[in-house]
């Protein structure tokens, strides 16, 4: 009977996606006192309208080589969110060429993610359901120095969107970090090729079992198309995250689950003991197992995953502590990463302890650290870090948590290494 009502269950959020209109609309000198003068209230957010954005100054003169797009909100979250086009040559480093609005606010734009040829981008609200909002948001950047506006959607059932993954033939891979409410379990969501949501992963029922029957919260997210699998990392439960319920304590996770590509099924649960909540996980490239950096959040720690060894009891998956980050590493809020594209080099932020950590991996039984774990490098908050496509800098965004409204914001770069 359980397996039928799974199943029944299944069928009806297989392929569920919808974009809906503000709750309120706008209307021209009725609703912006509204949107200005509306009191907090826990969790969530009085759905008004979005304040236009003030007037800009960009430069259309400039086509430069290297290009820095930045999801990003407005600091009093009433203002439309926003993509910020920014010149990264070195000749006019920092100069704004567009600012491209979306139709909503306060939805704590989080990751940024591009299509495979470069003509789409997608950015995510970490919170957008605090205000009953779309999630995804995408632009589009066939012409590179103006991106437009496409279109947002969500998912029906879950929320709390976080890394994304492009696919071969074109659409995304999305985590979703929890339900529709912000608990356990997410989904992996998938879009065409027209960025529809096609699926909300998993949908069998032995996987569905396996996500009920342990937390998962997924956010770190890295697919192995040549080998046939994916993986993804469990973090914590998002509404632990917000008052009031963070006072019963946030709910973290140590769990990855290994995918096979193909059929979107889970293959097994792998476990980092005491992880903490394990935020990140990346393939390394041109590793001959397809081994993984995982990042454990609480002691500070980067463990490597092997997807295809095997344990002691013939479980698929291996996970083995690499590297401990040091003191400065423990109990971060955040761990994130970026390896190099030879697979030599690996870079994580330490967002509490105002770090990046660099260690050269090109042997992996001898790892060596780069950086001066007690140097003050002068920064705040890392988060996102990102290798530019020259391979010449490293760049790094922070992590604006906003605690007294309950809301958390990031601002997120994708890097475009060329323009013709």
């Amino acid at each position: 009977m359980l397996l039928k009502i799974i199943s029944s269950a299944l069928l009806t959020t297989s392929a569920g996606a919808i974009s809906l209109p503000p709750l309120i609309p706008s209307i021209p000198g009725v609703t912006e006192p509204l949107t200005t003068n509306a009191p907090p209230i826990p969790i969530l957010q009085i759905p008004i309208p979005p304040l236009g954005s003030p007037p800009f100054t960009s430069n259309q003169q400039i086509k430069p080589k290297k290009i820095g797009y930045f999801w990003a909100g407005a600091g009093d979250n009433n203002h439309k969110d926003f993509l910020a086009t920014y010149s990264l040559d070195d000749d006019t480093f920092g100069s704004l060429l567009w600012v491209t609005d979306v139709p909503s606010s306060g939805n704590s734009p989080h990751h940024l993610g591009t299509s495979l040829d470069g003509k789409t981008l997608i950015g995510e609200g970490l919170f957008s359901l605090l205000k009953t909002q779309d999630t995804a948001y995408y632009f589009d950047s066939s012409n590179p120095y103006q991106p437009k506006f496409k279109k947002s959607n969500r998912a029906l059932l879950f929320s709390i969107t976080d890394e994304i993954r492009a696919k071969r033939d074109g659409g995304f891979f999305i985590t979703y970090m929890g339900s529709a409410v912000g608990t356990s379990p997410g989904r992996l969501i998938e879009t065409d090729d027209n960025f529809n949501i096609t699926h909300e992963w998993p949908e069998d029922v032995s996987s569905t079992l396996n996500v009920l029957g342990e937390q998962f919260s997924p956010h770190g997210l890295s697919i192995d198309f040549d080998k046939n699998i994916i993986l993804t990392s469990d973090f914590v439960v998002p509404v632990t995250i917000l008052k009031p319920a963070s006072a019963l304590g946030i709910q973290k996770a140590n769990t990855l689950r290994l995918w096979e590509l193909s059929s979107r099924k889970i293959i097994s649960t792998l476990t980092i003991p005491d992880g903490a909540g394990i935020q990140d996980v990346k393939f390394i490239p041109g590793n001959p197992e397809s081994a993984a950096l995982a990042t454990a959040v609480g002691p500070g720690q980067v463990w490597i995953i092997y997807p295809f060894r095997k344990d002691s009891n013939g479980k698929q998956g291996v996970t083995e502590l690499l590297f401990d980050l040091g003191p400065r590493a423990r109990d971060n809020l955040a761990i994130y990463s970026d390896i190099s594209h030879d697979g030599k080099w690996a870079y994580f932020t330490l967002t509490l302890g105002n770090h990046v950590a660099a260690l050269d991996i090109s042997d992996l039984k001898n790892v060596k650290r780069l950086d001066d774990p007690d140097e003050d490098q002068g920064i705040v908050g890392p988060h996102y870090i990102e290798i530019s496509p020259d391979k010449k800098n490293l760049l790094v965004t922070d992590y604006f948590v906003q605690t007294g409204r309950y809301r958390c914001c990031k601002h997120t770069c994708r890097l475009q290494s060329s323009v013709d």
